[in-house]
């Protein structure tokens, strides 16, 4: 690896603003709801979800603490676990082109193939995370880390 990338990698600011931009689609969104709540709303209810307010409510939820989870590598696995879900049910609740025909359903596939590739993403977040902390814990008691 080359010295210049091997030192970004390794400085303190590179791990949070990755976790910032990995989840921006989950805080994105989240945030555009609140700031917007009868859109929100009016969302949920379009995708036959009931009551929408309650749904709208706890979509933000999910997609706003989850994200602060990762972001802020507390609970990282939780929060990524958390996005991984909502994510997984968004593929069979909203984007099921299994049950869909033509340039609809073609659509709707290519977004639940890249809602797999962010479920994947949500898995190496908690993985790293947890091997950060485990070297961590290794370096404070003496050892090194695998």
């Amino acid at each position: 690896m080359p010295s210049a990338i091997a030192r970004l990698l390794d400085t303190r600011w590179f791990p949070p603003i990755a976790r910032l931009i990995l989840t921006f689609c989950f805080w994105g969104s989240g945030l555009a709801k609140l700031a917007d709540f009868e859109a929100a709303t009016a969302e949920m209810a379009y995708f036959g979800f009931s009551p929408p307010a309650l749904v709208a409510v706890l979509v933000i939820v999910v997609q706003l603490l989850g994200s602060a989870l990762v972001i802020l590598d507390r609970a990282a696995w939780l929060g990524a676990g958390m996005l991984a879900t909502f994510t997984g049910l968004t593929i069979l609740l909203v984007h099921d082109f299994w049950n869909m025909t033509g340039p609809e359903a073609v659509d709707h596939f290519h977004t639940a193939a890249e809602h797999v590739t962010v479920i994947g993403a949500m898995m190496v977040a908690a993985l790293l995370s947890r091997r950060m902390r485990a070297g961590r814990v290794a370096t404070a008691h003496g050892a090194l880390p695998a």
